[in-house]
C-alpha cells in the first residue's frame, strides 16, 4: 500500500473542504490550529478527506487511536453494546463496570481502578486521591499537602494543571492558579530529592514527556524518583495517558524501565478511538480513601465506555508473537533505524520511545508547522510542536512498510526545503 503522490497544496482544497473549515473558524474558538485537511473517513492506518486524498495517519490521535481506526474487535464491541445499554449513570450498577474494572486491574497489576472520561480527568482524579491519601493516611497536616512535578511536563488544559505547567501558552492569562505544586526540572533526580518535604504527598511525572517533543529521559532517572519516593513516603504517579497501552513497546513505558509506579494514569487509547475513557489505578491502601459523594462522573464508568475498553484490554492482554505489544516494539525498531537515516540530512537530533519519535529539523528549513503540511502533501499526517520539532506516533497496527512510506516522504521533504 502506497501513499498518494504528492497531494496539491493546502490552499488548493475543494469547495466542500473549504466551506467544512470556514465553519469551524467561524463558529468555533480558535484554540486549535489544524492543517486544512477535513478527514471523512478512515481505516487503519489511513485517513481520508472529502475530496478522496488519502493519508497516512502518524499521529493517531496521540495516541488514543494506538489501534488504528475503527478496529474491527473495538467496532465490533461498541456495535453490541450500542443495542444493549449505553449509560445508567453510577447511581446504579451496570453489567459491564466491574468486569471491565477487574480486566484493567487484573492486566495493570493493581487491586482498584477508578473510571473517568477524559485525560485531563484522569490526572485531576489522581491529585485528588494523592491529597486525601497524605492526610487519611501519611497524617499530612490538612491542606498542607504539596505534590511535585516536571518542568516541561503535560497533563491537560484544566485550571488546576496548567497552574504548574512551564508552558506560557498553557498558562498565560487563566489565573489564579491552585497552590500545591512544586515545579523541578526533568530528568534531573538531585533536584527532585531537594524539592521533597515532609508535606509531599506525591510525585507527578510523565516517563516519557509526549507534548514536550517525545523527551526520553536519562538511563536510572525513573528508578531514582522510585527510591526518592520511598525514602519520603510519598506516592509516585505515573500519567501513562499517551506513553502507556503499547505506545513504547511495552504495556507501560514505567515498567519498561523497570519501575513499578503506586498510581497509574492511563487515558487515550483505552477508549479505541472510539470513546473517551480515562482511568486511574492503583491499590486499595490508595484508592480506597475514596467514599460516596467524594467524587464522581455521570459518564465515567458508563456501559459503552466498559465494553470498548473491556475488548481493549483484550487486545492488550495477548502478549504472544502476533500481540499488539510485540507489534509494536518491532514497529519501535524500524522507525528508529530508519529516521536514524535522516540525523544530518535536514534532521538534528531523534528521539524515540517505541513507535512514538520526537524528531528535531534543522530549523534553518523551516519550522514544525511547515515541515507537517510539505508533509500532508506527500500523504502523510504528522504533528509539530515547539518551535522546529515535530512528532510521528504511527498506530501500533501499521507495517513496517507504512513506516518506510512515513519516513521516505519526511526525507522526501527535507530534501525539498533544503
Amino acid at each position: 500500500m502506497t501513499a498518494t503522490l504528492p497531494h496539491p497544496s493546502m490552499e488548493a482544497r475543494s469547495d466542500e473542504a473549504r466551506r467544512h473549515v470556514a465553519l469551524v473558524e467561524e463558529h468555533s474558538p480558535h484554540n486549535y490550529h489544524p492543517l486544512p485537511v477535513v478527514i471523512a473517513q478512515a481505516e487503519g492506518s489511513w485517513v481520508t478527506d472529502v475530496d478522496g486524498r488519502r493519508y497516512l495517519d502518524c499521529l493517531a490521535g496521540y495516541s488514543a487511536l494506538n489501534f488504528g481506526h475503527r478496529h474491527p474487535t473495538l467496532v465490533a464491541a461498541a456495535r453490541e453494546q450500542l443495542d444493549r445499554l449505553t449509560l445508567t449513570s453510577r447511581a446504579f450498577h451496570s453489567d459491564r463496570i466491574g468486569p471491565f474494572c477487574a480486566a484493567l486491574a487484573g492486566l495493570v497489576g493493581k487491586d482498584m481502578v477508578l473510571l473517568m472520561n477524559s485525560g485531563a480527568e484522569a490526572v485531576e482524579s489522581g491529585i485528588k486521591v494523592a491529597r486525601k491519601w497524605g492526610y487519611e493516611v501519611r497524617g499530612v497536616p490538612q491542606d498542607r499537602a504539596r505534590i511535585v512535578v516536571m518542568a516541561g511536563g503535560f497533563h491537560g488544559r484544566t485550571t488546576t494543571i496548567v497552574g504548574f505547567s512551564t508552558e506560557p501558552d498553557a498558562r498565560g492569562g487563566f489565573g489564579p492558579f491552585t497552590p500545591g505544586f512544586d515545579v523541578v526540572p526533568y530528568g534531573d533526580a538531585v533536584a527532585l530529592a531537594a524539592a521533597m518535604t515532609p508535606n509531599t504527598v506525591a510525585v507527578l511525572l510523565e516517563p516519557v514527556q509526549g507534548e514536550a517533543g517525545v523527551i526520553v529521559p536519562p538511563p536510572g532517572y525513573l528508578a531514582a524518583v522510585r527510591r526518592i519516593c520511598d525514602r519520603a513516603g510519598a506516592l509516585m504517579i505515573a500519567d501513562e495517558v499517551q506513553s502507556g497501552l503499547g505506545r513504547t513497546g511495552h504495556l507501560l513505558a514505567t515498567r519498561a524501565a523497570g519501575v513499578e509506579a503506586d498510581v497509574y494514569l492511563l487515558g487515550k487509547a483505552l477508549g479505541g478511538g472510539i470513546v473517551p475513557v480515562s482511568a486511574v489505578v492503583a491499590d486499595e491502601a490508595v484508592l480506597g480513601v475514596l467514599r460516596p459523594g467524594q467524587h464522581g462522573s455521570t459518564f465515567g464508568g458508563n456501559p459503552l465506555a466498559c465494553a470498548v475498553g473491556s475488548a481493549v484490554v483484550g487486545l492488550l492482554a495477548n502478549d504472544g508473537p502476533d500481540g499488539i505489544l510485540a507489534r509494536a516494539e518491532m514497529l519501535g525498531v524500524v522507525l528508529a533505524s530508519r529516521l536514524q537515516e535522516l540525523v544530518g540530512h535536514g534532521v538534528v537530533a531523534v528521539r524515540t520511545a517505541g513507535p512514538w519519535a520526537g524528531i528535531d529539523v534543522d530549523p534553518r528549513l523551516g519550522d514544525g508547522r511547515a515541515v507537517c503540511a510539505a508533509l500532508a502533501r506527500h500523504g502523510v499526517l504528522a504533528k509539530d510542536t515547539h518551535g522546529a520539532t515535530i512528532r510521528m506516533s504511527p498506530p501500533l497496527v501499521a507495517t513496517a512498510q507504512e513506516i518506510d512510506i512515513a519516513v521516505d516522504a519526511l526525507g522526501a521533504v527535507l530534501t525539498e526545503l533544503g
